[in-house]
């Protein structure tokens, strides 16, 4: 049963869709005091992006032949072998990552939610970030329905105090 002693996590969860979106809020939620985990770097294009703004950045994919690609194209950069799924890993990364920013593709979808969810709460509760960027169009779309109902008992709803 859940009650006021439970784990809450800090970690903000910001949703974004394509891209373009992803990689637009890096230069808001990235500082230059920031070591940032990418999940899902592929080239690794991302991840340079990310490596001009953060203090230090380490890009990871689950497959070996990217990330041998991804050093090549940017040996100033760090690249590690990771399944995403495997929180213990990133742990011992041994990093204390401020952001993570995560772009599966296999994930994104409405299908795939509720492990997205799961995943989310995984890296928030074990690494601490905080804040979790991650494209995907289902999330973003699920939060944006999303309201917190207040500890007041009052339902906090714009669209009922504009009339």
């Amino acid at each position: 049963m859940a009650n006021n002693r439970q784990y809450r996590s800090k970690t903000l969860f910001v949703g974004t869709r394509g891209v373009k979106e992803y990689r637009s809020s890096i230069p808001v939620w990235v500082n230059e005091s920031d070591t940032v985990l990418e999940i899902g770097c592929e080239w690794g294009t991302t991840t340079t992006i990310i490596a001009e703004r953060a203090a230090a950045v380490i890009g990871t994919d689950v497959s070996h032949t990217v990330i041998e690609r991804a050093r090549e194209r940017h040996p100033h950069i760090r690249f590690e072998t990771l399944d995403a799924f495997d929180v213990r890993a990133a742990l011992e990364l041994d990093e204390d990552f401020t952001k993570i920013y995560i772009d599966m593709s296999g994930i994104s979808g409405y299908r795939s939610l509720l492990d997205l969810i799961a995943l989310l709460n995984s890296y928030a509760a074990v690494l601490r970030p905080e804040a979790i960027v991650v494209k995907s169009g289902a999330l973003k779309d699920f939060a944006s329905r999303c309201m917190a109902f207040g500890d007041d008992g009052a339902r906090h709803d714009r669209a009922l105090e504009d009339g």
